[in-house]
């Protein structure tokens, strides 16, 4: 296919996960036009053969796909809606893809609201952290009709490698809720075997390597083993984000009914690091806060 058939796309959002997804899609030889608050990250986007855009509207007018990656619900509700979002000033018939990590109803309402101006929507978060965004090795979960997301599949495979739709409308939301549960309480199980390993005065580099070969062996092991043996806590995730998410998946989960006994103690322990300042470290750094618990001194 030549690069003249493929659709223009606007992306909105250029931060640690933005920035190297939309210069993936620059690389598989889409024309990207990307709209953010933060000119170092515009002018970035430049520098990759993409196009800076002074407002939403200047970026999402002659798109065909507008892909939005922001922090959380209320950031996609500024973008989105009003006079100068997306909604107002996409044309008719493109197709909306937010790869924001945002509440299941959100993503719903967002995609109600946007069939009454002609605009499709998807939602489609992601999990890889920056490391995947950047290797273009995310798993993306897909909420929305089954022709748009067809439509899309051919994009989602220059940022990922695990891509699904989950299901209808808000799907992809309520599947990403999930899988950071299951990342929080797996930082959570690690950081606390760092410790007792350091204290035990077991040689950590060589336990992290054996437990990583079998059953304990998990991809947020491998992703965070030299965070861990560096307390190098640099964000690639954000604990401030995930708090945001561990919210997102405590409240959907008493919605629907479902407890979350580890759930929500992990939880509050990601609330209790970010009230101690460390919100804008990496979620690795969920052993930092095993190591207060601990009587550890802090390595800062």
């Amino acid at each position: 296919m030549s690069t003249t058939a493929l659709p223009k796309v606007a992306w909105i959002g250029l931060g640690i996960m933005g920035s190297p997804m939309a210069e993936n899609l620059i690389k598989a030889g889409y024309s990207v036009t990307g709209y953010t608050l933060e000119q170092a990250k515009l002018d970035r986007l430049a520098a990759g053969g993409g196009t800076a855009a002074g407002s939403i509207a200047e970026a999402v007018r002659d798109a065909d796909v507008v892909i939005t990656m922001v922090p959380a619900s209320p950031q996609v509700e500024a973008i989105a809606y009003g006079p100068d979002g997306i909604l107002e000033n996409a044309k008719s018939g493109a197709l909306l893809i937010d790869m924001s990590s945002i509440t299941p109803q959100t993503s719903v309402d967002l995609a109600e609201a946007a069939k009454d101006k002609g605009v499709r929507v998807l939602d489609a978060p992601v999990s890889g952290g920056e490391a995947g965004a950047i290797e273009a090795v995310l798993s993306i979960m897909v909420g929305g009709e089954q022709p748009d997301f067809d439509e899309a599949r051919p994009l989602f495979e220059a940022l990922g490698k695990t891509i699904v739709l989950c299901g209808p409308h808000g799907s992809g939301q309520t599947v990403k809720a999930a899988n950071q549960l299951i990342v929080a309480v797996n930082i959570q199980a690690c950081a606390e075997a760092v410790v007792f390993l350091e204290k035990s005065g077991v040689d950590l580099p060589a336990a992290l390597d054996v437990l990583g070969g079998g059953l304990a062996g998990s991809t947020v092991l491998a992703r965070k083993k030299d965070n861990f043996l560096k307390r190098d806590f640099k964000p690639g995730f954000r604990i401030d984000l995930h708090h945001k998410d561990m919210g997102i998946v405590t409240d959907a989960a008493r919605t629907v009914g479902a407890a979350l006994p580890v759930g929500a103690v992990v939880a509050q322990l990601v609330a209790s690091l970010r009230a101690q300042g460390d919100g804008g470290l990496d979620h690795s750094a969920l052993l930092r806060a095993v190591e207060r618990l601990s009587g550890t001194k802090l390595e800062d």
